[in-house]
């Protein structure tokens, strides 16, 4: 049986998720989805397309969609909802998890992973973040769930951008892109998305592209110390999101979640490199929100990729380099506060 794909919605309070939500469920034509609600806060999907509002935890809508409220565990919840798919009893074929405007997307994801039986039937595509353009400067300055969103997400929508001035949206885009540049990002309006843009996006993926923006990898070989940024090093940044308090500093310094990518021309050293890397993801593993790999490996003529969340590491043999391919190793790291140079000079000490 094909595994049943899930995707984790979730955005900062006031963002638009639900209207997102209704939006693919009007959408999904002949598609069956079912929706898990982290919990029912106002927000909740409104009532005129329940059918009942019964105590029942599983409720079927008038568009053949179920929806659910977790009042346990998710894990049970994902369990109770395959057994009734497999008597019968329910129909679905895909599973939105909405979560709450201050849910940390990082125990959600890694219930995929840890639990085996979750992981037998169903498959983790992607973790979407709504971001309030109008609210987003303030949510990101205040709120480190807002941040761990965005750090977390492989797809960021953002809303309302019809409210703010456009330099504003571009500042936005630019923080956003420091602290996460594998995350597709796209202004959305009342949360009309094309379904393409929401659903088998596989960003959990082990594939052979690492899908961050070229240039964000083309730092100088030399200096892996200096800041990557769109303008010259000793021109000031002015950017409206990093005017902090009048001050014109570099505002994505301040923010805990940040990226730096790593990439190397000589092989890794296979015992090496997974010693180093399991010895950080024990220390830093809480830290780490979201980090992906594509390696050029010592013995294989494969690319071997990684990835992880928390402290869940995976690999996998993907294709083989091709005969003019220049074999390069590519890394990005997601996380919050993470110490760059112990990363940096550890991976360099993973070379053959």
């Amino acid at each position: 049986m094909a595994l049943i794909p899930v995707t984790i919605l979730t955005g900062f309070l006031g963002s638009g998720k639900t209207t997102l939500l209704k939006r693919v469920l009007t959408e999904a034509h002949g598609q069956k989805i079912a929706v898990i609600e982290n919990e029912f806060g106002e927000e909740n999907i409104d009532n005129d397309i329940l059918v009942s509002n019964t105590e029942e935890q599983i409720i079927q809508m008038s568009n053949g969609c179920i929806c659910c409220t977790i009042r346990e565990d998710l894990r049970e919840t994902l369990q109770l909802l395959a057994a009734k798919r497999r008597k019968g009893m329910l129909d679905f074929e895909r599973i939105v998890i909405e979560t709450t405007g201050l849910a940390d997307p990082g125990p959600v994801a890694q219930t995929f992973f840890m639990d085996e039986e979750i992981a037998e039937t169903y498959l983790l595509d992607s973790i979407l973040t709504l971001v309030d353009a109008k609210h987003a400067a303030q949510q990101l300055n205040d709120r480190q769930e807002a941040r761990r969103q965005v750090g977390f997400a492989d797809q960021i929508f953002i809303s309302k951008t019809d409210l703010v001035a456009p330099e504003e949206v571009e500042a936005l885009k630019h923080r956003l892109a420091h602290m996460n540049p594998r995350a597709a990002q796209k202004a959305v309006h009342f949360g009309e998305v094309a379904l393409s843009e929401v659903f088998d996006l596989r960003g959990f993926n082990l594939n052979a592209k690492l899908d961050i923006d070229p240039d964000f990898l083309k730092e100088d070989d030399h200096d892996h110390h200096h800041d990557h940024h769109d303008h010259a090093p000793g021109e000031a940044c002015n950017h409206p999101s990093h005017q902090h308090g009048g001050h014109g500093h570099h505002h994505h310094h301040d923010d805990d979640v940040k990226s730096f990518a790593y990439k190397a021309e000589r092989p890794f050293d296979p015992a090496k490199l997974e010693d180093f890397l399991g010895a950080i993801v024990n220390i830093y593993g809480p830290r780490m929100l979201r980090y992906k790999g594509v390696l050029n490996m010592q013995g294989t003529e494969r690319k071997v990729i990684f990835q992880g969340v928390h402290q869940l590491m995976g690999s996998d043999l993907g294709p083989q380099w091709g005969p003019d391919e220049a074999r390069i190793s590519k890394m990005v790291f997601i996380g919050i506060d993470l110490p760059r140079d112990i990363f940096l000079q550890g991976l360099e000490q993973c070379l053959v």
